[in-house]
């Protein structure tokens, strides 16, 4: 039914904050025209959280030492907060260079397998179509 997840990071310095994701965080990434790049991530999760309010989403990147990547981010003249022992792991937030924050954590509660996804054979979008933005 699901066969994947979309995040969006709103930036008031787009290329700057993409370049990071690509250049410092070495993520893998297509160009779909004009350097708006879409990025892929490793196995995700989602979780619901109580609110007084909806429409309400926060994303968290993972580690797996949260030690060597503050040390690597300030390494790469990367600004990083404080970590703080949350319980349920350990969390930093890392300043993005168009000023926006992105919480990187390490986690310590148990974690769902990866989804694996059936074969879409025949079901892929025609190179020759415009890609959609999102």
């Amino acid at each position: 039914m699901i066969s994947g997840a979309h995040s969006i990071i709103y930036s008031k310095k787009p290329e700057a904050d993409r370049a990071f994701l690509r250049d410092v965080l070495g993520l893998p990434h297509v160009d779909v025209g004009e350097g708006w790049l879409i990025f892929g991530l490793p196995p995700a999760e989602v979780a619901v959280h109580p609110s007084k309010t909806n429409n309400v989403h926060e994303l968290y990147f993972m580690c797996e030492d949260i030690a060597d990547l503050v040390k690597a981010m300030r390494k790469r003249g990367i600004r990083c907060g404080a970590v703080e022992d949350q319980g349920w792991g350990l969390l930093t937030h890392v300043t993005l260079p168009g000023g926006g924050k992105l919480g990187i954590y390490q986690p310590r509660h148990a974690r769902p397998r990866a989804v694996r996804l059936k074969a879409t054979a025949g079901r892929r979008q025609s190179s020759k179509s415009s890609p959609t933005r999102t």
